[in-house]
Parts: structure tokens; sequence; C-alpha cells
């Protein structure tokens, strides 16, 4: 599309007037997007530009919008053509933010579901259900217990503590729930973004299963009530006995829960509010009780109207029968759990970010009060000890003294408890509320209320988290409780799940054992929601931006650490339990590396800790103690030299950095999009193929400077390359003298930059890029002939998409694409190439490492071999030193090096003293370099004078006699040093030989490539080493 000029006016033909905020682009096919037309923006004028503007930042396939997409940097920055026209292509790759609903993918990029779901708003799904949570048998049961052992100073500080916690936890989770969209998940959801898969998968798993547990907990308590009742009013009659009694009760809950639940969120959240509003009158029934003048009976189990003397003496603590704070507080902070009723069905509120922080706290408020409010007037009007008989009253006269004055006063005779133990009073009876209440019967609906909507908040919890756990596909065998039903993507099968392992519990009967473990799955969710605030606050990331302000990280870390001493104070072997589920269920999933990745403020406290330990690494000099090789590899990419890079990694392995390089050559603006290409997908091959190294690349006009650019540029402060790792180029009397100089010029670049510097020869060569790329199109064929495949099903044979495609036979495809099989001769080459290439990947089988020190260069030389023996694979290979000696001292040379090899602590099994080295070489020998630089020589002192200096300026790189005559020893050595690695290290698994320098504007490009090539002529795999001759060895301490 191009814009045509019009009396000096644009006229775009796509433009509609109607039109003005950005439009929506709707995938055309899995590969292309429509055009983006220009638009008369609110600058007045034709453009690609876009105003800012929501749609631009939802991800693919977004729940609540559809997703626009700008106008690419490259769009704009290359459409400006010539005479000011706009072209625009038809259409443009897209990002590859695809909207498959992958089961990795995150919930935010989770297929719309249906416009009929039912959404509730904070006070319905948050507030509601948080109360409903909260409020547990506790209230009516076990609260006069807990202010009767102590009092009620020590039982405000009880529930108080636990408001704190769970306070702190509200405040870090709203802080989490509104930094950025909340989906379904809850506490699984919250933690597996803030911190991860690793935390949040451990979690998920174990608080769901807390959940579904929980349901038989409640329903237990439940079914033990109605147990109970029948006994009395039936006159102690059961049906089994009373274990199999509770099981029956129980199973029978359970599966009418199940159907409330299956039925829906709305039929579930209509059953809750009924339970509330049963709730809601049993407790205003205690507060009412307490006015309502009580009787005799009444007075001689110890229940009084308002008395200031009762409500002194129950202020002391009074711990019996071996409780003290701890056990108490451990006994109740279980009925402060539950605030995360709300957050678990985060999925079907209407607005999450909202409704969990307000919710959530008001909940906490509301029940704390309640549980202080109740506490405290049964602590002001029943005493803490009664005998429950109608007899014993005080005589008038008798003095009121002794720890039942306060009912002595009142003209009842409880003393006889401080004797023997009584059935009534705050301590004794767990039916105190009841007793207290205006209307009995009320009470025990509050406990079913309390009991049965717990038991469905549970039964609603665990599916909806373990759901969105499955869906994100961490554990890969579960990812069957991933599929939903219906308009509210209900998790049907999570339910069925949840509903076999509650009736599993309840047949087991004995949930005591269970109860604390439960209740520290929960503490440990609480914790880690905590920790996940402090830790996305404490990495200062510039995504950590929340709408809710009121925390602060160091509270939200006192949290945790609460949180983690409550888990110890309820039971320590649950904790320790807890604890070591956790652990291992985060070593499942950090070995697993699921591939997702969140965004998580684990990775930016990763970044932070990197960057500060690098700026801390440049505030102090490199020791030579500490050296260790950072390998600067050109391998090209990252497949295309595998031996090179396998043999830089084993140097590098974990401890050091390794760099693997790449030079795009040519113009800039053709070879950036390729390199752009490779950047993400070199990574990739290298993270799955577990090398411990960094992929990059540059764009050069040629490969020299390009390498330049690495040397210099690389690294981070001392976290920079020391040492150059290249191949040995095998093709260098076949290429032009520019290649050639390059490839020599590099060299000099390393040693001018102070690099120590590693070449590597191997006979069948190291470049195997001809065979990743004939992979790769093979590849590539069998894809496009599977969509040729897939499109040829039977749809009435039209294309589908936008755009037909021509439908060729698939055997076309691969002909067309792939040429055929290559002769034997070169299939052949190739295997031999592909095992070499390969060999380093491989175990090294027993042999040697031979090393020949011959001239010191700092030590580079002996280290790298030595480093090769620590690893696994190398283990079998021992270090052989050769050195060279003057004649007649040889065993002095050996002793001297056996000294220094000694102190340095590097163990070899044999040292070579070569005495003859200075011997000249044979005539074959000499004859086979003749040969080789014939094609290079100048032979100048054949020609005149003036000839040979026009020859020496129409072809400055070739070697001239002059040259040959000043550096004929030093050829003369490498012929030599050949012909002793021949007969010494024919069957080494690896040689190392220090590498000849060539001195600048002295020794030409090509007899220093002759030089290297028959120094390393026709022998195992050989590393020429050169250090910076900067000391990397010390032997003192």
């Amino acid at each position: 599309m191009e814009l045509k000029s019009n009396g000096g006016e644009h006229v775009n033909p796509a433009y509609d007037s109607n039109l003005d905020e950005p439009p929506v682009y709707e995938e055309a096919n899995g590969d292309h997007r429509t055009v983006r037309p220009s638009v008369i923006s609110a600058f007045g004028h034709d453009t690609l530009d876009r105003l800012p503007n929501i749609d631009f930042y939802r991800n693919a396939g977004s729940v609540s919008g559809h997703r626009a997409v700008r106008p690419s940097l490259q769009e704009l920055h290359e459409v400006f053509q010539k005479n000011g026209a706009i072209s625009v292509p038809d259409t443009v790759e897209d990002d590859g933010e695809g909207s498959d609903g992958t089961p990795s993918d995150d919930l935010e990029s989770a297929v719309p579901t249906d416009k009929g779901a039912v959404k509730f708003g904070w006070i319905r799904g948050v507030l509601v259900r948080c109360m409903l949570n909260i409020w547990g048998v506790m209230l009516f049961i076990r609260l006069s217990w807990i202010f009767g052992q102590a009092g009620w100073g020590l039982g405000i500080v009880v529930i108080v503590l636990s408001c704190v916690v769970t306070t702190i936890t509200g405040l870090s989770m709203s802080a989490i729930c509104t930094n950025g969209v909340v989906r379904g998940g809850g506490a699984y959801y919250l933690i597996s973004r803030s911190l991860g898969p690793e935390f949040g998968g451990s979690i998920g798993l174990i608080f769901a299963f807390a959940n579904a547990v929980a349901v038989a907990m409640y329903v237990v308590g439940f079914a033990e009530t109605v147990v109970e009742l029948l006994k009395v009013s039936n006159h102690g009659a059961i049906m089994v006995d009373v274990i199999n009694d509770i099981r029956i009760v129980g199973c029978i809950t359970v599966v009418l829960l199940l159907a409330i639940s299956v039925a829906g969120m709305e039929w579930e959240a209509k059953a809750q509010i009924l339970l509330l509003i049963i709730l809601l009158v049993a407790i205003v029934n205690v507060f009412v009780g307490t006015f309502i003048p009580v009787t005799t009976d009444k007075k001689s189990k110890g229940i009084f109207n308002y008395n200031s003397k009762i409500f002194l003496e129950n202020f002391p603590p009074d711990f019996r029968e071996g409780e003290s704070f701890f056990s108490v507080f451990a006994i109740f902070f279980p009925a402060a759990t539950g605030i995360l009723a709300g957050a678990n069905i985060s999925g079907d509120l209407r607005d999450p970010q909202a409704a969990i922080p307000k919710g959530t706290l008001l909940a906490i408020l509301i029940t704390g009060v309640t549980y202080l409010g109740v506490a405290l007037c049964v602590s002001a009007t029943v005493v803490r000890d009664a005998t429950g008989n109608i007899t014993d009253i005080i005589s008038a006269g008798v003095e009121c003294t002794g720890p039942a004055a306060a009912a002595c006063e009142l003209g009842y005779n409880f003393s006889s408890c401080a004797v023997e133990k009584c059935d009534f009073g705050l301590i004794n009876n767990n039916q105190v509320m009841t007793m207290v209440s205006g209307f009995g019967p009320l009470i025990i609906a509050g406990t079913f209320s309390a009991t049965l909507s717990s038991a469905l908040a549970s039964l609603v919890s665990a599916p909806k988290v373990f759901q969105a756990l499955c869906k994100d596909n961490i554990y890969t065998i579960l990812h069957f409780f991933a599929k939903g039903y219906g308009k509210n993507n209900e998790p049907i099968r999570g339910y069925v799940l949840t509903f076999i392992i509650s009736v599993a519990f309840i047949l087991i009967g004995d949930l005591n054992m269970i109860a604390p473990i439960i209740s520290n799955f929960f503490l440990a969710s609480y914790a880690l929601i905590n920790f996940s605030c402090f830790h996305a606050s404490y990495a200062k990331s510039p995504g950590w931006r929340p709408g809710y302000k009121y925390y602060n990280m160091w509270l939200s870390l006192l949290g945790a650490l609460l949180c983690c001493v409550v888990m110890f104070v309820i039971n320590w072997w649950a904790a320790l339990l807890t604890y070591a589920i956790e652990i291992l269920l985060y070593i499942y999933v950090k070995v697993k590396k699921p591939d997702v990745n969140w965004g998580s403020s684990t990775q930016a406290v990763t970044f932070v800790s990197a960057v500060s330990n690098a700026l801390s690494l440049s505030g102090v000099e490199d020791h030579v103690k500490n050296f260790r090789p950072q390998i600067l590899a050109l391998t090209g990419s990252a497949r295309t030299r595998p031996a090179l890079l396998d043999l830089a990694h084993s140097f590098s392995k974990n401890y050091g950095l390794c760099l693997t390089c790449e030079v795009f050559v040519g113009p800039r603006s053709e070879a950036l999009e390729e390199m752009n290409a490779g950047m993400e997908k070199n990574q990739l091959w290298l993270r799955k193929t577990k090398r411990k190294a960094f992929y990059a690349a540059v764009v050069c006009e040629n490969f020299r400077e390009g390498t330049e650019s690495l040397l210099q540029a690389s690294g981070l402060g001392r976290m920079k390359p020391n040492t150059l790792m290249i191949g040995f180029k095998r093709d260098w009397r076949t290429s032009s003298s520019e290649s050639v100089q390059c490839h020599v010029g590099i060299l000099h670049d390393a040693f001018d930059f102070e690099y120590g510097t590693v070449m590597l020869r191997m006979n069948e060569g190291l470049d195997v890029s001809h065979i990743v790329e004939a992979e790769e199109e093979m590849l590539k064929a069998a894809k496009e002939q599977q969509a040729l495949d897939s499109e040829m099903m039977p749809n009435g044979g039209k294309a589908r998409g936008l755009f037909r495609k021509s439908r060729k036979n698939s055997q076309q495809v691969l002909a067309t694409r792939v040429c055929g099989p290559p002769p034997p001769q070169v299939a052949k080459m190739n295997e031999r190439l592909l095992e070499a290439s390969a060999q380093f990947k491989k175990k090294q089988s027993k042999g040697t490492i031979d090393v020949w020190w011959l001239f010191d260069d700092g030590g580079l030389t002996l280290l790298l071999p030595y480093i090769l023996t620590t690893r696994k694979k190398w283990k079998d290979s021992k270090l052989r030193i050769f050195i060279a000696g003057q004649p007649g001292r040889s065993e002095l040379d050996k002793q001297e090096m056996k000294s220094l090899l000694q102190k340095f602590r590097i163990n070899c099994t044999d040292i070579n003293v070569i005495d003859d080295i200075h011997v000249q070489p044979r005539s074959d020998s000499l004859k086979k370099l003749e040969d080789m630089i014939e094609p290079f020589r100048l032979h100048e002192d054949s020609k005149d004078r003036a000839a040979a200096e026009a020859m020496k300026k129409e072809q400055p790189w070739k070697i001239t006699d002059e040259e040959l005559g000043i550096f004929e020893e030093k050829t003369n050595l490498q012929v030599r040093l050949n012909e002793l690695l021949q007969e010494n290290s024919k069957s080494a698994n690896l040689i190392i030989v220090s590498m000849p320098i060539a001195r600048k504007e002295s020794v030409s490009d090509f007899l220093y490539m002759a030089w290297l090539d028959i120094l390393t002529k026709d022998l195992p795999p050989t590393l020429l080493i050169r250090g910076n001759h900067k000391s990397v060895l010390t032997f003192y301490s």
C-alpha cells in the first residue's frame, strides 16, 4: 500500500474517517496479520504511529479484551521511501505471542470464557466467604475454654496475636493482588507469579491438598455434633457405633456439599449466604443471652449476669492439665485462618484487585472483633468452675476468699471444685455458649453453619487452586485435571478428586493427627505470601507498582517469620514435615524446569545480585589465585563448531565465563535481521543442551573488525573474557590472501589486547554448518509437508484462512526443498566429521593429555590441561609433560620441572625432557613444508632488483626469500617439533603445544600459517596455546 501524492496532500485510501481510535488487528491466520493502515492521528496528519492505548498492552487471547498490535520499530524506521511515500507490506510477521492457550501459558493468555459466566463482587465473593471460613466451631465450643485457661488478659493477646499474623498476611496479599491482573488460582497464582514456578508449584500442590483434607476435618466436626445430638434425643440410640455413625453422616454430608458445588458457583454462593444468616443469628443470640436474667439452674452451673467481680477474677491465667500460653495459642490459631477463602476463587471475582484487599481485611477486622466481643462477654458472666448443684449455696456471714470468691459473693459455694474436677464453668464445659445464649438450639444451628460453610469453602477452593496449578502444566502428570466445564469453567474433575480425598480421610476417622499438618500447610502458604511481598519490594523492580500502598516490606518479612514460628508452636514435627515436603516439591520443579516465564521477583533479585556482585568484583584487583579462564570462543552459530564449544565448555564449566561468538559479515541492513533472529534461538539451544555459555553476535563489514569488537567490548567489569579460542583455518592454502590476513590478524589482535590464545586443530575439521543447514532444511520441509497434509483434510477441498495456499503434493515439496542424498564419499566424510565433532562431549577413554610446555607463557599452557583433568569426562586421562632441555643435563631439567609442578600442586604421570629438539629435521619433512609454501613464495632472489621490488609491491603478502632466510631456524623448529610429536604423542587423547608467535610486520601471514600447519599436521586433536605472559599459577598460599 502506498500513499500517493495528490495536489500536495497525502490521500490514504485505507483511511476511515469514522475511526478515531487505533484499530483492532484480528489474526488473519496463524502466520500473518492484516495490513496496518495509516490513520489521521491527533497530530492532524497521516501516520503509522499510534496514541497510547490499553489494547496494545494486553496479552494475546486476553480474557478482558482484544489485543491490538502497535507498529514495530522496524516498520516505522524503514517504511519511508523516496518522494515521501509510505510503503507498508501487505502482511507483517507476528511477534510469536500466540494465544493457543497451551498448558504452560500464563492464565492471562487463556482462551476467553463465555459471556454468561457468574462473577462475584467483593461482599459475596470475598467478605462473606472469609467470615464464614474464619468463624468456625471454635467460636461456640472452644473459645470459652481458651479464655478460662488463659484468662481474658492473655486471651486478648492470643486473639490479637493471631489477628496480627493474618492482618500482615492480608496486607501483603493486598499489595500482590493490586500489582497487575489477578486470575484464578488464589494463593497459588499469587505466589507463583511473584516467586516463580518452583515456590508456586510446591505450595500450590500442598495448599490444594490441605483444602481437600480440611473438607474432611470440618465435615467430621459436623458429623460428631449430629451423632451426639442423635444420642441425646434418642436416649443413646446409634446406627452402628459412634465411629461408623460419624463416617456415615460425614459421607452423606460430603455428597450433598459436592452436589451444591457442582451445581455451580451461583448455587454455592446462595448456600453460603444462608449459612451466614444462621451464623449471624447464632452470634447475636449469644450477646442477647448475656442480658437475659439467669435462672437458678444456670447460676448453679456458674452462669450469671454481667458482674465486675467475675470479670476481674477471670483476668489472670489459670493453666491446668499441662496447658500453657503456647499450647492454648496453638489450639486457637487455626480458627483465625481462612483469610484465603476469597482469594482462592479469584478467577470468579468481577474485580479481584479491588475485591480481595477490601473483603479480606474487613473480614479479619469483623471476625477479630467478634471473637473478642463474645469472649469478653462470656468472661464477664461465667465463672471458671461450677458444680451444677443448686444446693451449693453459701450461708450468710461466711467470708469469701480463694479461687471461687466471685461465686461465693454471689451466694454459691463452688470451693469443692478446687479438690475434685467439676463439670461446669468456663474451663470444664464446652457447651457454655449454648447455656449462655438466649435460645440454645440456635447455637447448635450456628455450629452446623460454621462447619458446613468452612467445608463448602474448602471444597470449592481446593479444585479451583488445583485447576490453576494443572493449567500451568508444572506437573505434567496432573494436566488431566486442568479441563473446565460450563460457563464458569468449573473444575469438575478437581471436584471429584477433592471428594475422593475428603471421603478417604473421613473413613480414616482419626483426624487429630492430620489436623496440625493441615494448619501448617495453610501457614506455609501465608509465610510465602508475606515473603513474596517482601521479595518483590526488596528486588525494587520497576514492574513492582502495587495499587495498594498500605504495606511495608519489613512488616511482610516479620509476618513471614511469625508464620514460621507459629508453625513450630502449633506442632514442631508437623512443621518439619511441611518444610520437608515443600523442599522436595521445590527441588522436583527446579529439576524439571517448566517452560514458563512470569517475570518473578526471583528473576529480579537474581539480576540485582548479579549487578551487585559484578560491581563488588570491579572494586577488587584480580589475584593470580583466583584466575580462571574466561573463554571467548569463535564458534559461529552455537551449533556450527561443537568440538570447539565442548572443549571451551570443559575449561569454563560452571565456574567461569564462556561466550560463544558469531560475526555476521555484510551490510548491517541485511545482516541485522538474521542476527536478531538467531540470538534467542542460539541461546535456547545452549540452554537445552546444558552448555553453560552465553551467545553473542555482532554485524560488521569484515570478520576481523567484528572479532576486534568482541575482543574489546565483551563482558562486564571483571567478568570479561581473557582467553580467545579459535579453530585452525584448514583451507588457508586455497583461501584468498585477504581471508588469511584476516585470520592471522585476529591472532595479532588477541595478543595486542593481552588475551591468552587457544587454537584447536582436528584432522577432520570443526565446521559442521553444512550438515546443520541440511538438517534444518529437512525439518522445515517436513513441517511444510505436515501443514499441507492437514490442509488436504476433507473440508470441501478449500484452503483454510484468508489466503489460499497452493496445495503441492507432499513429495513435490520435499523434492523441491531438499536435494537428493550426497555421494557416498561425501557422506562418509560427513559421518567422520560428526563423529569427531562429538568426541569431546563423550567420556574420554584411558589415555594421556600430552603437554608440550616449550615456552613460559605465564602458565596457561599448563593450567588448561590441569583443569581438563578435574572434569569427569577427562578423569581417566593423565598428564604427561614434555619440555625442551639442553643436551647433557636432561636429568637436572627433569628434577627442576618436577619440583616446580609439586609447588604448583599439579600431578603428572611422567616428565619427558626433549634434548634433541635442535636437531635438523629430516629432508622429507622439510620437503613437505617446501611444497606447502611453494605457491606463496615470491622467489625475488632470482629476479633483478627492480623486478623484485615491483613484485613485492604487487604481491606484498607473499613469502620472500629474505624472510625465509631470517626465520629459517624457527621454521625448521616447527618441522622438527612435528617429527617429535609424531614419535611421542601419536596415541594421546589430546596434545597441547606452546603456540609460536609471529612478530608483527616481520613474519608474513602465509609463512605463519605454514608454521601452524606443519607443526600440527597428522596428529590427534591438538591445542596450540599461548598465554598473555602474566602469571596464572602461583605456589604461594
